[in-house]
C-alpha cells in the first residue's frame, strides 16, 4: 500500500471499529449488566474471534477470491439467529450474578459473537482487498495487514466495555429500558446482516 494511502485506512479502521455493531454493543451490554471482569472475560473471546476472521480473510483474499460471496451470505444467517438468540437472552429476567446467569458473558459467546460477525469478515475483506491487493498481492502484505486489523476493532471494543462499566450504576436503576434498548439493538444489527440492501 502506498503511503498516501495509509491515513485513509487508519480512518477507515478506527470509523468500522468504533461505529456501533454486534460486538460493540455485545460489549457495552456485557459491562453495564455484568460489570467489567465478565465482560473482560467476553472481550478476550472476542479479540481471538477477530484475529480468526481476520487470518480467514487473509486466506480467502489469496486464495479464494471471487467464491467469498457465498460463504458470507450463509454466515449473515448464522451471525443473524446468534444475534436474535443474544437479544432474547438479554429480554430474559436474569441476575446480574455471572456465575448463576446462563447467558452472561464468556470467553466462548465473545469468541462466536466475533466468528460469526459479517461485520468484522466484511472489515476484514474490504481492508485488504482495498488497501492491499490492488498494490500488492504477496502473502506477506496480506498477513502484515491482517495482523494488524485485530487491534482495532478489538481496540475499540474496549471504549465500548469501559463505558458500560462507568455507566453501570447510573443504568442500573433504570435495567429493564437499557435491556430492552440493547436487545432492540442487537436484532436491529441482526435484521441488516440478512435483509436486502
Amino acid at each position: 500500500m502506498p503511503v498516501s494511502l495509509i491515513p485513509s485506512f487508519l480512518i477507515y479502521c478506527f470509523v468500522g471499529a468504533i461505529t456501533p455493531g454486534p460486538a460493540n454493543l455485545c460489549s457495552l451490554g456485557a459491562a453495564l449488566r455484568y460489570g467489567r471482569g465478565p465482560a473482560l472475560r467476553q472481550w478476550r473471546g472476542l479479540f481471538c474471534g477477530f484475529f480468526l476472521d481476520s487470518m480467514g480473510a487473509v486466506a480467502v483474499t489469496w486464495l479464494l477470491g471471487a467464491a467469498l460471496d457465498r460463504y458470507v451470505g450463509a454466515l449473515s444467517w448464522v451471525g443473524a439467529a446468534y444475534l436474535l438468540w443474544m437479544a432474547w437472552h438479554m429480554l430474559r429476567p436474569g441476575g446480574a450474578d455471572p456465575d448463576r446467569d446462563p447467558a452472561a458473558p464468556t470467553f466462548l459467546t465473545g469468541l462466536l459473537v466475533n466468528l460469526t460477525n459479517v461485520k468484522v469478515i466484511i472489515f476484514c475483506i474490504a481492508a485488504l482487498s482495498g488497501y492491499v491487493l490492488p498494490y500488492n498481492s504477496s502473502i506477506w502484505a496480506l498477513l502484515a495487514v491482517g495482523l494488524f486489523l485485530p487491534f482495532t476493532g478489538p481496540m475499540c471494543n474496549l471504549v465500548w466495555l469501559f463505558a458500560g462499566a462507568s455507566l453501570q450504576k447510573l443504568f442500573a436503576r433504570h435495567r429493564r429500558t437499557v435491556d430492552v434498548a440493547m436487545a432492540l439493538s442487537l436484532a436491529l444489527c441482526a435484521v441488516s446482516l440478512v435483509w436486502p440492501h
